[in-house]
């Protein structure tokens, strides 16, 4: 890897400074934005500011992943961030480049139990809990559901649309935005016989194997026990699965 730094006419030192940027930034980022993916253009950024070759940014990124992984214990995972299923046909057909569609989150490598012990914050916990309940609802839909009918679901938990001081979640509809921020959610607005409905879809964080295994199992062991109270009982199931939501 040197090598390829001293053939771009970049010292050590210099490369070092851009990792340590990159990884200050994701960290920072990550904390301030709850979560929120990191668009790989604004780790590019970091990098083209001072130097212009046009392969650096990827040695940069790549070692920052690397980096934070074996000194923080953290998995930066690469999104591919997904188009609503009614644009993919366009999608296909679009210019975007790969990159343009990248993006980045970052994943405690801890086990599963020392995270729930020493890193996880409590006091958030009601938050995961929340986005495992509404992507279940929508996973039971079949991955995709209008806004009316998801709020109709939550409101069977307490959970109101209209609630904008609820004493755990706040602002309930600000609550629910935040997940299509997080790209657990995308959602989009569909002209129908009825005119204009938002509609909800699963998207890539919800569709990951390690989350929707997770939540296949729980799920099943609902519907197994007690269909008919499916979703009264779902959001106690589910918020036994904290710990897979990342």
């Amino acid at each position: 890897m040197e090598e390829e730094y001293s053939q771009l006419d970049i010292s050590i030192q210099e490369k070092d400074k851009l990792v340590a940027e990159v990884i200050r930034y994701v960290l920072f980022k990550t904390h301030q934005s709850s979560g929120c993916p990191i668009r790989r253009e604004e780790l590019t950024q970091i990098v083209t500011k001072n130097y212009h070759q046009r392969s650096l940014p990827s040695l940069v990124i790549n070692e920052a992943r690397e980096k934070l992984s074996s000194i923080f214990g953290f998995d930066m995972k690469e999104l591919n961030r997904m188009r609503p299923s009614s644009n993919r046909p366009a999608a296909r057909a679009s210019q975007q480049s790969n990159a343009d569609a990248k993006s980045y989150v970052i994943i405690s490598k801890l086990p599963a139990d020392q995270y729930t012990k020493y890193v996880e914050n409590k006091e958030a916990s009601h938050l995961t809990g929340f986005a495992f309940v509404v992507i279940g609802i929508i996973h039971l839909a079949g991955g995709k559901l209008s806004e009316e009918n998801i709020w109709h679901q939550l409101k069977k938990l307490g959970i109101s649309e209209s609630d904008e001081r609820n004493p755990i979640f706040g602002n309930c509809k600000q609550t629910l935005d935040m997940l299509v921020q997080q790209r657990y959610l995308q959602k989009e607005k569909v002209t129908g016989p009825e005119g204009n409905i938002v509609m909800y879809e699963l998207a890539e964080r919800a569709l990951d194997e390690s989350i929707s295994a997770e939540l296949k199992k729980y799920i099943s062991q609902v519907w197994d026990n007690e269909e008919i109270k499916l979703l009264f009982n779902l959001h106690t199931v589910l918020f036994q699965s904290l710990k897979y939501l990342y």
